[in-house]
């Protein structure tokens, strides 16, 4: 072979040329962190809220003698206590981190463990107090959130997704793009994707407004002035347990959105949900 010959020359390679793009407003980002901070406390005090009665009922009563559908609790058996998961007729031994954990050298029963929750000790009182003062902070951050985004065209712009992003053929091309862990590169990472969008839209359309109102659903005080809110979820036990599944998807978004920004830049990420500044690649060549 002549490796002389121009013909098995390969072709120049594009240049690679890196630039920063805006990509999030000062108070989208001031939003995102605050978010950030207040599900944050309100995850780990609602733990500790939970603890103080770890079952979940369905319907306008809920006490020791009437059937959970789901407990976190703790048997004994023998010289050992063991805890247990018990969903339904569904029955599952976890012992070592739901249950039973270690308290002052003992186990005890406990649903959550003591470093899981805010405070670490058993107080009904305090979790209620940190537990309410970052629900409304959430509350008022995220009127702060919807109001800029409409005023400024966020949403409008930046989180609903066209007739053609929604369309089965592009969707499950993205799912697909997603599962094997390829992301948008050059100009078509300036815009989220249909997933993010639907994602994003989910949360702060669903997810959120579900735990606010099924939170002051649960509110005696908030009752005696709207005495509908519990029916709205068929009682204020229904609507506990409403609560708690929220905050787990939540809990499962939050996780499945830190992997993929991990995953897909991490640096890159942060640092545009810090200062706004995001790096893109012009040729598309690399990440």
């Amino acid at each position: 072979m002549n490796t002389l010959d121009p013909s098995n020359v390969p072709p120049p390679a594009r240049p690679y040329r890196r630039r920063f793009i805006k990509r999030h407003s000062l108070p989208v980002r001031i939003t995102h962190w605050v978010n950030v901070l207040c599900l944050s406390f309100l995850l780990l005090s609602g733990l500790q809220i939970f603890n103080a009665h770890p079952r979940l009922y369905w319907g306008k009563y809920g006490a020791d003698a009437d059937q959970a559908f789901i407990v976190i609790g703790a048997r004994q058996q023998g010289d050992t206590l063991r805890g247990y998961v018990q969903i339904g007729p569904m029955n599952i031994e976890s012992t070592g981190f739901l249950g039973v954990s270690s308290e002052d050298g003992a186990a005890a029963a406990r649903a959550f463990p003591a470093w899981l929750t805010i405070p670490s000790y058993h107080d009904l009182g305090a979790g209620r107090h940190w537990h309410f003062f970052f629900a409304w902070l959430l509350v008022i951050n995220g009127l702060v959130y919807l109001a800029h985004g409409l005023w400024r065209g966020h949403i409008r712009r930046d989180l609903l997704p066209t007739r053609a992003q929604l369309t089965l053929r592009h969707l499950w091309r993205e799912t697909i793009d997603h599962v094997r862990l390829r992301f948008a590169r050059g100009e078509e990472a300036r815009r989220y994707n249909a997933l993010q969008k639907l994602a994003y839209l989910s949360v702060v359309l669903g997810l959120l407004p579900i735990m606010v109102l099924t939170g002051l659903a649960m509110s005696p005080g908030l009752n005696a002035v709207f005495p509908f809110l519990p029916d709205l979820f068929g009682g204020r036990p229904s609507a506990r347990t409403l609560h708690f599944i929220t905050a787990s998807l939540l809990v499962l978004f939050v996780l499945v959105h830190v992997a993929m920004v991990a995953v897909s830049g991490l640096w890159n990420n942060l640092r545009s949900m810090i200062s706004g500044r995001y790096a893109i690649d012009d040729t598309g060549d690399k990440p």
